[in-house]
């Protein structure tokens, strides 16, 4: 079952929208206080950033497959490389406490140059950690496809993202619908995985696969053992 990974990849994309939010929340402070005319490229640069993240990862948090999950990553990462990179350009090494009692222009005035440094240091420590989130979630969707297709899923890049299985587990559908407790049942066809035959399994399974047959693997309906059942090809 896929029930950890799904449950990391919600994880996942929880705290980016939320760091991305922040980011937007802040420059759209600036955007009102500094466009049209003072900082318009970063301003700009940061509005798209987080709005983007937060619209692409509104549509694959509902649909997506490993080929678009790493693609999508791969592009944040590239991205919110870019956006730390600029932050750190624009505010460097600047001590904000050094600024208390100077003033930044602004298009109806001056605001805190204190204020406005803590704020770009908020967005520059966002931007990379939002940048190292995505590093470790393309690492580990990559790691996860290669150990899916050591199990004899070679098609997972086109497969539904809920089929992965985390470290150690087998790939398969993820379980959404509910069965009264006790009641082990049979999973419906749509829930059950083969391996193919032929495709040794890893030593330590505990499973030995008989010459001519596929294995069927049904896992339990109240998260006891699997079901394995061995059907001649």
């Amino acid at each position: 079952m896929t029930v950890r990974f799904v449950n990391y990849r919600l994880a996942f994309y929880i705290c980016v929208f939320l760091l991305s939010g922040a980011v937007l929340g802040l420059d759209a402070h600036f955007a009102a206080v500094f466009l049209p005319h003072l900082h318009q490229d970063f301003t700009i640069f940061a509005l798209i950033i987080p709005s983007l993240t937060i619209f692409i990862f509104l549509l694959t948090l509902q649909w997506s497959q490993p080929r678009v999950e790493a693609v999508v990553l791969f592009v944040l990462w590239a991205i919110w490389l870019a956006m730390g990179a600029w932050s750190t350009d624009i505010i460097g090494d600047v001590q904000c406490d050094a600024l208390a009692g100077e003033r930044t222009p602004t298009k109806n005035g001056s605001m805190s140059a204190q204020s406005y440094c803590y704020e770009m240091k908020v967005i520059q420590a966002f931007s990379w950690m939002i940048f190292v989130l995505c590093s470790f979630a393309f690492i580990i969707l990559m790691q996860l496809i290669t150990q899916a297709q050591r199990f004899g899923r070679y098609l997972i890049w086109y497969e539904p993202i809920q089929n992965l299985g985390w470290y150690g587990e087998w790939p398969g559908l993820y379980n959404t619908t509910t069965q009264p407790m006790g009641q082990m049942g049979q999973y419906p066809q749509q829930y059950q995985y083969a391996v193919p035959y032929g495709y040794p399994l890893q030593a330590g399974s505990g499973i030995a696969q008989q010459p001519g047959h596929s294995i069927i693997i049904q896992p339990s309906a109240n998260g006891g053992p699997a079901t394995v059942t061995q059907v001649p090809v």
